[in-house]
């Protein structure tokens, strides 16, 4: 079953009359010649290393590669002063968690890349723990993440180096605002709306990490990226729609993307990682990896 563009997908949805997450999954079974219940069965896993990682930051007992990063969800979680909804602050620290893990070569879920991790996540499990909703729900505003995702994959880009960070943090967003929606039992139109308003704002984020490595400014991107794909989704929610359509901003990505020069994408040549003060940490990484071998 092929369903390679949001237009497909929805009229998929429409011709069986069912959700676009059951489409996804049909797909997948297809594919994979999976039942339905071992695929359940794989999403209920990834989930659970989902949670596991949340915890592993908030708990902050590791360090990362670089030292560049670490501590922040713990910072977040302790702070008298957040000015924003609990909803908004669980998200943040969830996102921060997780991204922070990966900085640490802990275990997560790569969605859509290791660099985005938090994202999903952070608004799956947070919107869950705020509306009470099932273990079942939170599946299948994975499936819908992973469907919309690879939609991205098919037809732009899903890596910082190919598309800078619009194609990571900015598809990590989207696919976490479509995911919320659907959980919500929004309306594929909604999903895709959701899709659009968060990818479309995020287009032409470039990809500049310092010294090269997945720590700044990706572990803070990931809190800022799923705040971001709440609001989409609210919007979406509330009827507020995208003039331009899902497709055309995943065409709009990739032009961008092939736009980018590669000095923004992913190679530390320019951007933070070629600031002042990224340039010292970058030396000072070296200096210490030297001494240490």
């Amino acid at each position: 079953m092929d369903y390679r563009s949001f237009s497909r997908l929805e009229e998929l949805a429409s011709e069986r009359g069912r959700p676009i997450w059951e489409i996804i999954i049909e797909a997948e079974m297809q594919e994979s010649e999976l039942e339905r219940e071992e695929i359940m069965e794989k999403m209920r896993e990834r989930l659970e290393v989902m949670r596991e990682a949340v915890e592993r930051g908030l708990e902050n007992d590791f360090e990362s590669v670089g030292g560049l990063s670490g501590g922040d969800a713990d910072r977040l979680s302790r702070s008298d002063e957040f000015l924003g909804s609990d909803l908004t602050r669980k998200t943040a620290e969830a996102a921060l968690a997780t991204a922070e893990v990966n900085a640490g070569m802990g275990r997560i879920v790569a969605g859509p890349t290791a660099g985005a991790s938090g994202i999903v996540p952070a608004v799956v499990l947070s919107l869950a723990g705020e509306k009470n909703l099932s273990e079942e729900i939170q599946i299948r505003g994975l499936l819908t993440a992973g469907g919309l995702g690879s939609i991205v994959a098919s037809e732009a880009t899903l890596s910082g180096a190919a598309g800078g960070c619009q194609a990571e943090c900015g598809v990590g967003s989207a696919m976490a605002a479509g995911a919320a929606v659907a959980m919500l039992e929004g309306s594929t139109e909604q999903i895709f709306n959701a899709f659009a308003l968060a990818l479309k704002n995020l287009l032409g984020l470039v990809c500049d990490p310092v010294a090269g490595l997945v720590e700044v400014p990706c572990v803070k991107r990931n809190a800022f990226a799923a705040t971001h794909a709440l609001t989409a989704a609210s919007l979406a929610l509330a009827g507020v729609e995208s003039v331009i359509p899902a497709d055309e901003v995943v065409e709009a990505m990739a032009q961008i993307g092939d736009m980018l020069p590669c000095s923004l994408k992913e190679t530390a040549e320019a951007g933070l990682a070629d600031t002042e003060t990224g340039r010292e940490l970058e030396e000072n990484i070296r200096d210490l990896q030297q001494q240490q071998q």
